[in-house]
């Protein structure tokens, strides 16, 4: 098997991780902080003090980042995974970032004589520690088809989208439905309790029909019993929501409903909301309507 990298041991990356070591790959790890790292060490994996060094050490490096601007560093900066890899390495940005950077970085890495793939992921924390994610592709058949392996102990729905970019972009088409579909089951349920009627048994009946959704199932029964504790954060919604935009006013799309969720994420974020699970959002609706579901009136 190929050494595998992987830098970026958060929430999702390092439940990610987890999957490949027990699939049998080699890992070469490096994170911001510690602690992740010295816990899979403990479980096989070696530890490297900067992207470059995990870069020289493996044959396909893998990058689970917060944000654009992290993997760019991480990529391009000093002592960054550029600044390690050696012809024929493949990177594959799992991070879900701008479609722009992903084609910058393809074309730079192409330059190297290094492989690119976009793979952006959903499905969550448990989706993560499940290896059940639906992974997104970007980038050339040849580089897709050597990931396979590696894609398949962490993820099911393995999807080939197009050229470089193209994961990137079905990301934010994802992150458009999930968003919507959050806010309409908080104003669904939200109306049910401020009706007098019980939103928990709204929630079942509407999952027995054509309103059923895996986000009406999870978040649903989160929104009810008020744990948001992240899984998926506001603070990231927001950011792929306005990833989403910006593609929107890149191709002239009218995206309307998008930026009424981006503008309620954000009004989350500027309550100091931002580190909760995206799920929250239910509170801007009870807010609005003066109730909580669960406790009475606001």
């Amino acid at each position: 098997m190929e050494t595998i990298g992987f830098i970026g041991l958060g929430v999702m990356g390092k439940p990610m991780a987890r999957n490949l070591i027990e699939a049998g790959f080699r890992l070469v790890l490096h994170n911001r902080s510690r602690g992740a790292v010295d816990e899979l060490a403990k479980e096989g994996a070696r530890a490297a003090a900067s992207p470059k060094e995990v870069a020289a050490q493996s044959d396909i490096v893998i990058t689970m980042l917060p944000d654009s601007p992290d993997v760019e560093l991480v990529v391009v900066g000093k002592d960054g995974v550029f600044d390690g890899a050696r012809r024929g390495m493949l990177l594959i940005d799992m991070s879900t970032s701008s479609p722009a950077l992903a084609r910058k970085l393809a074309r730079d890495a192409e330059a190297r004589g290094v492989d690119m793939l976009d793979a952006p992921v959903s499905g969550g924390d448990v989706g993560a520690a499940n290896a059940t994610l639906s992974i997104m592709v970007g980038g050339k058949t040849s580089a897709f088809d050597r990931a396979r392996p590696v894609f398949a102990a962490l993820g099911q729905n393995i999807v080939h989208i197009g050229d470089a970019g193209a994961g990137q972009i079905a990301k934010a088409a994802n992150q458009i439905v999930v968003g919507l579909t959050i806010e309409a089951i908080s104003e669904a349920l939200v109306l049910a309790a401020k009706a007098g009627v019980d939103p928990a048994k709204v929630r079942q009946a509407l999952l027995g029909g054509f309103a059923q959704s895996r986000v009406l199932d999870a978040h649903g029964q989160r929104m009810l019993e008020r744990k948001f504790k992240p899984g998926a954060r506001v603070k990231t919604h927001y950011k792929d929501l306005s990833i989403a935009l910006a593609l929107g006013q890149e191709y002239a799309v009218p995206l309307p409903l998008t930026a009424q969720v981006h503008e309620m994420f954000g009004t989350l974020l500027t309550a100091g909301q931002g580190d909760l699970d995206h799920s929250s959002l239910v509170t801007v609706i009870e807010r609005l309507a003066n109730i909580q579901m669960i406790g009475g009136a606001t």
